[in-house]
C-alpha cells in the first residue's frame, strides 16, 4: 500500500509539473521558472509522503550535503556526455553549424531539471528502493532498469535499441549512483547534467523525445551505433560503454561500503533507519 501511495504522490506531482511546462513551452523564462518550481515541489512531496507512509527520516533526501552531491553529479553527467560527443566527433558524426537558440537552451534548463528530479524520485526513490527491500539490490536494479528503458519506447523517435541502451545506461548507472551513496542527490545531479549536456549544450536529440534547439546548431550523421540515429547519442555505443564503466565503479564503491542488499533478504537499508514518533 505504501508503494501505491508513494507512486501516486510522486507521479501526480510530476504530471502537474509536466502539464504546466507544456503550457508555457514557448516562453523560456516561464519554462525555467516553472521547471525549477516543479523540481522543488516534487522533492517536498516525496519527503512528505515517505515520512507519512514509512514513519522515518527521509535520509535519501537529507539536506546536509545536498548541494555538493547534486553539483558533483551534474559535473559528472556533463563530463560523460562530453566524452561521448568527443568520440563521435573523431569519427565525423557530429557537426556544429553555428549558434543555436540560447533562449531555448535556457528553457531546457528548467525542463530538464524537472525531468531529472521527478524521474529519480519515482524510479530510484520509490520503485527501486521498495522493490530492493523484497528482492535485493541486483534483482531490483535489473527489473527497474529494464522497465525504465521500456517506458522510453513511448517517445516519438524511440527504437528498441534505444530502449535497451537507456536500460543499461540510466537504469544501471543512475541506480548504481544511488546504491553507492544511498542518497538521491547524486543521481539527480547526474541525470540533470547528462540531459542538459545533450539538449541545452550540444543541441542533440535526447531519448528520441523531439528535443527543442539548444545552444549549438548541430547535426549528426553516420552509423546508428555511433551516433544513436534519431534516438540521439544515448543510442550510441559510446554512451553504453562509458555508462557501464561508471556503473561498475559505483557498484564497487557500494560493495566496499556494504550497501548492497543480498538477494531475497529483506533488510533495513544502511541509512534509512531513523524512526519517527507516531
Amino acid at each position: 500500500m505504501r508503494l501505491l501511495w508513494q507512486l501516486l504522490a510522486v507521479a501526480a506531482a510530476a504530471f502537474l509539473g509536466g502539464q504546466a511546462l507544456f503550457a508555457v513551452q514557448d516562453n523560456p523564462w516561464l519554462s525555467l521558472a516553472l521547471g525549477l518550481l516543479a523540481a522543488v515541489a516534487s522533492v517536498f512531496v516525496y519527503r512528505w509522503v515517505v515520512r507519512r507512509t514509512e514513519r522515518r527520516e527521509v535520509t535519501e533526501l537529507a539536506w546536509t550535503g545536498a548541494t555538493a552531491a547534486t553539483g558533483w553529479g551534474a559535473l559528472l553527467g556533463v563530463g560523460l556526455f562530453a566524452l561521448v560527443i568527443i568520440n563521435i566527433i573523431f569519427l565525423g558524426g557530429y557537426q556544429v553549424h553555428g549558434l543555436g537558440s540560447p533562449m531555448s537552451a535556457l528553457g531546457l534548463v528548467g525542463f530538464m531539471g524537472a525531468v531529472a528530479v521527478s524521474e529519480e524520485l519515482l524510479w530510484r526513490g520509490v520503485l527501486f528502493r521498495v522493490i530492493e527491500e523484497h528482492t535485493g539490490t541486483w534483482v531490483s536494479l535489473g527489473l527497474t532498469g529494464l522497465a525504465f528503458g521500456l517506458v522510453h519506447m513511448a517517445n516519438p523517435h524511440a527504437t528498441l535499441w534505444g530502449a535497451v541502451a537507456i536500460a543499461i545506461e540510466a537504469g544501471g548507472m543512475l541506480t548504481a549512483a544511488y546504491v553507492a551513496t544511498r542518497s538521491l542527490w547524486l543521481p539527480i545531479g547526474l541525470h540533470f547534467g547528462w540531459n542538459i549536456a545533450g539538449s541545452a549544450l550540444f543541441g542533440t536529440e535526447v531519448s528520441g523525445s523531439g528535443t527543442p534547439p539548444g545552444l549549438l546548431d548541430a547535426t549528426m550523421s553516420g552509423h546508428v551505433l555511433i551516433t544513436g540515429g534519431g534516438f540521439g547519442p544515448e543510442g550510441s555505443m559510446y554512451s553504453v560503454v562509458f555508462c557501464v564503466i561508471a556503473t561498475v565503479v559505483f557498484m564497487r564503491i557500494a560493495r566496499r561500503r556494504g550497501r548492497i542488499v543480498p538477494l531475497r533478504r529483506r533488510a533495513a537499508l544502511p541509512t534509512a533507519t531513523t524512526t519517527l514518533p507516531r
